[in-house]
């Protein structure tokens, strides 16, 4: 069950992550979507989006799928990050990160993002696990 919505978690995020790549789609039970519009900073020749674009937009989906289970929580931080790519995508459509929860501890959340060119949500560019700290609720 989500306790804040895609539009809490933009507002949110507009105050202690601003420089975030990306919005929100939807959020849902252990899992958020974003869109990011591709724009010549997020390039590489090719022209290509950017490995470093990809894994820093994963990572925001993994945190705004965290945040939407736990609720505003500035200092949840990425402990461990893992990124495949699978294939290029091209700089000419937006990427498309799709989040989801494996594990929702009380100090550690897992999950997995598969990341899609929007000319093809069929067949993923990136996958990405990653590992969340989450802080003491005491």
């Amino acid at each position: 069950m989500t306790v804040m919505t895609a539009e809490q978690i933009e507002h949110f995020l507009d105050e202690v992550f601003p420089q975030r790549m990306g919005r929100i789609e939807s959020v849902g039970d252990m899992s958020a979507t974003m869109r990011l519009t591709i724009g010549n900073e997020h390039l590489r020749p090719g022209p290509r989006v950017s490995g470093p674009t990809m894994m820093g937009f994963a990572d925001v989906a993994l945190y705004v799928a965290i945040l939407a289970q736990i609720g505003p929580e500035a200092m949840a931080v990425t402990c461990d990050l893992n990124c495949h790519f699978l294939r290029a995508a091209s700089g000419e459509h937006d990427i498309i990160a799709h989040a989801k929860l494996i594990k929702l501890g009380r100090r550690l959340a897992v999950g997995e993002v598969q990341i899609f060119s929007a000319s093809d949500e069929t067949r993923p560019v990136v996958h990405v696990t990653a590992s969340y700290a989450l802080p003491d609720k005491e």
